[in-house]
């Protein structure tokens, strides 16, 4: 069997592992990254890109029907053929040839097949054509393998074809009846993409008492009033007890726990993720293999002797997102070298957008999780629509701004923005709870007039009493 050495050797060439072994050769050091599917991962063909090409038209044509002046022009619905192929271009037509043209322009050698470590700083590496190698790291080897979609234990469930993610987003046509387990980030923004690409019937089932039940409840409630206005059905505080399918491609019946049955053409589970950490050779290193990985500071993989073993993305289960994957990766990236960083992001405010109509943006905790973590806190919220800029996106806009702020130390902590295109509010928040920037000098940052940002103006006043 051959060998191989490198100073880092990462497992996964999703867009966390690509970039840990990126910033480890800026920072001259050798590195290999064992993939087995894509390179690119989940979210270039599978989550990230090809959903957001699946929402846009139908987001673009809500605003346009919005502003007095075009609506006139919005005769139609979205061409689904059309956004369906645009779809396949974002999605790079599930080819990675561009993305190993990525991997080999920064310097990383592309080792095709399955890495399992193999003991210390060893990984070996079942390669497609049959053969084996052993890659040894120097340094450090570091674990960016992602996670999958997780299939809950509900009765028939594991016997029938579903959907997960890959399938609704890469999906060739709209299913007449669409049935969505979880509302979640993925079943809300699939319930609205695809009944916007012509799913006639499409039904939200969630166990919790709301849609994105970690985010702000008013968020739930404008984006569950904006998917019933499209003809969605939403079901909160329902319990799927238990599946079945007639035939290979029949219908999907599916029983609640009050009796009542559902029938759709496909169902999609979307009800979270489970690390792809189970066949990784942990128990070599003297790891089970299970669950996700726990870390230290600098991402280092805990109870392993020398440091050397790193878990980045959504291996660790710090924050399921692909900009904290990315996040992760650059840290890890300067600590192997031997770069002093350790994660804040994490801890202090992770950003998340939810692209639905109304968009959802945030970062940092909510009320209730401050509150639950012991901080003494306040929030100050006001309406999108009161300042001149959310005004001019159109007639009816809805929307709210509201800040979590920590009474004292008077910063903010946490900040949920819900509304058209509020995604890109979402950074300066960041920038301000990252940074602990102290309420008063955020008056000296003026907002440009008139637009939607000057909300920040309002909350400020809102903060001080002032209306």
């Amino acid at each position: 069997m051959s060998e191989h050495e490198y100073d880092v050797v990462v497992l996964g060439g999703g867009s966390s592992g690509e970039n840990a072994a990126w910033y480890a050769i800026n920072n001259g050091l050798s590195a290999a990254i064992v993939e087995r599917d894509l390179v690119g991962g989940e979210c270039t063909y599978w989550a990230c890109m090809p959903s957001k090409a699946l929402l846009r038209p139908g987001e673009v044509l809500a605003q346009a029907r919005r502003v007095p002046g075009a609506s006139p022009a919005v005769t139609g619905g979205v061409d689904i053929d059309r956004a369906l192929r645009s779809r396949d271009a974002f999605a790079a037509n599930w080819d990675d040839r561009y993305q190993v043209q990525w991997v080999e322009d920064a310097g990383a050698d592309l080792i095709r097949g399955h890495g399992r470590l193999a003991g210390e700083r060893a990984v070996e590496v079942s390669q497609q054509d049959g053969s084996a190698i052993i890659l040894r790291a120097a340094k450090a080897v570091v674990i960016a393998t992602g996670s999958r979609a997780a299939i809950p234990p509900i009765e028939g469930l594991r016997d029938i074809r579903v959907w997960d993610n890959r399938d609704i987003t890469s999906a060739k046509q709209a299913p007449d009846r669409l049935l969505i387990l979880g509302g979640g980030v993925v079943g809300v923004e699939m319930a609205q993409a695809w009944r916007w690409l012509g799913s006639g019937d499409v039904t939200i089932v969630e166990m919790a008492d709301r849609l994105i039940p970690n985010e702000e409840p008013f968020a739930s409630e404008q984006l569950q009033r904006a998917l019933e206005d499209l003809g969605i059905t939403v079901l909160a505080s329902a319990k799927m007890v238990g599946v079945s399918r007639h035939g290979e491609d029949g219908p999907v019946t599916a029983r609640l726990d009050d009796g009542s049955e559902l029938v759709a053409d496909e169902l999609l589970v979307a009800v979270g993720r489970a690390p792809s950490t189970g066949d990784l050779g942990l128990e070599t290193v003297g790891l089970e293999a299970r669950g996700y990985l726990e870390t230290d500071e600098r991402l280092r993989v805990r109870d392993v002797e020398g440091g050397w073993l790193y878990a980045i993305g959504d291996a660790n289960g710090k924050a399921l997102l692909t900009h904290q994957g990315k996040y992760q990766a650059r840290l890890v990236g300067d600590v192997i070298a031997g770069r002093d960083r350790v994660d804040i992001a994490d801890a202090r405010g992770v950003p998340r957008v939810i692209f639905t109509d109304p968009q959802i943006a945030a970062v940092g905790p909510t009320e209730a999780q401050a509150r639950d973590a012991g901080r003494r806190v306040k929030t100050v919220r006001v309406d999108l629509a009161s300042v001149a800029g959310g005004s001019l996106l159109g007639k009816g806009i809805t929307g709210s701004a509201q800040l979590v702020i920590d009474n004292d130390r008077r910063i903010i902590v946490g900040a949920t923005f819900t509304g058209p295109g509020v995604g890109e509010l979402l950074h300066a928040a960041t920038i301000a709870v990252i940074g602990e920037v102290p309420i008063d000098r955020l008056w000296h940052a003026v907002p440009a007039f008139p637009t939607v940002s000057e909300v920040w103006l309002r909350l400020l006043e809102a903060d001080r009493g002032i209306t």
